[in-house]
């Protein structure tokens, strides 16, 4: 069977397509396929299912341990970029996903923007042991993020051992992707974040990163206008309007081939 696999700013995913119902067992599959050492190595797993409702698919995903997520911010740009590169959809995308309807459009051949699912819940500066963080959930039923505002020049193991003790914090009950971020300026912020799923610092987190501007703008600290956003694989921008969130960034094709087919293009 067919695999692609996409990086979007770094964060990199396998995808298949099951619209035909041929796979199961994707729990399985994610572990497989996305062990960097046996596999073909990736964050995470995208499937592509036939639409439930009026989207032109579904997205499924799981993180690279099995563990399903309820949607990946970057891994839908990808999943947009796909769909246009094999004549799914056109150069606008609706796509299915747990947590709500992702909307996406083409910018250009390696970038897309995507509308983000509307935040469900909100947080400002909740007290988490003696954290401050601000706590976003982006959908119904969607993903959990805290965002806390940290110095990232520390050393990164320092930072992961404070991810982590967040990530599992009681106050967070699904646990919780851990956005830690610095402030340049009004419009540009660096960020790092720690997912649950894959238990360690990723390249970029697609949600983490609308999830972050979101509460920063709401907190009046950034405008939320094409909001620069420097992750450790690449830059993304955010813009806020009229409570929507867009995500714009690379979408970027590595690698084709059959299951035992690892050679990049």
């Amino acid at each position: 069977m067919e695999y692609w696999k996409y990086s979007g700013a770094g964060n990199d995913f396998v995808l298949l397509d099951n619209r035909d119902g041929r796979l199961c067992d994707y729990p399985s599959l994610a572990r497989s396929l996305c062990d960097r050492k046996s596999g073909i190595g990736a964050d995470g797993l995208i499937v592509i299912e036939p639409a439930l409702q009026d989207g032109d698919i579904r997205m499924t995903f799981f993180n690279n341990d099995g563990s399903s997520a309820e949607m990946c911010g970057n891994g839908a740009r990808c999943l947009c970029r796909h769909c246009f590169d094999l004549g799914i959809c056109g150069t606008k995308q609706k796509i299915e996903t747990p947590a709500g309807m992702v909307c996406g459009e083409r910018l250009s051949e390696n970038q897309y923007k995507i509308r983000l699912n509307r935040p469900s819940e909100l947080k400002l500066q909740m007290q988490v042991g003696e954290t401050l963080c601000d706590y976003v959930v982006l959908g119904e039923n969607g993903i959990p993020h805290a965002a806390v505002s940290a110095n990232l020049g520390e050393n990164r193991a320092f930072l992961s051992d404070f991810a982590r003790l967040l990530r599992y914090a009681s106050e967070f009950p699904k646990g919780a992707n851990v956005n830690l971020y610095t402030i340049v300026d009004c419009d540009r912020i660096l960020l790092l974040t720690y997912e649950r799923g894959v238990e360690d610092f990723t390249l970029a987190c697609g949600t983490g990163t609308g999830a972050t501007v979101y509460a920063l703008h709401k907190r009046g600290l950034l405008r939320g206008v094409h909001t620069r956003v420097d992750v450790d694989g690449g830059t993304l921008f955010v813009d806020i309007d009229d409570g929507e969130i867009y995500l714009s960034g690379p979408a970027e094709l590595i690698s084709h081939g059959n299951m035992d087919d690892t050679k990049p293009l």
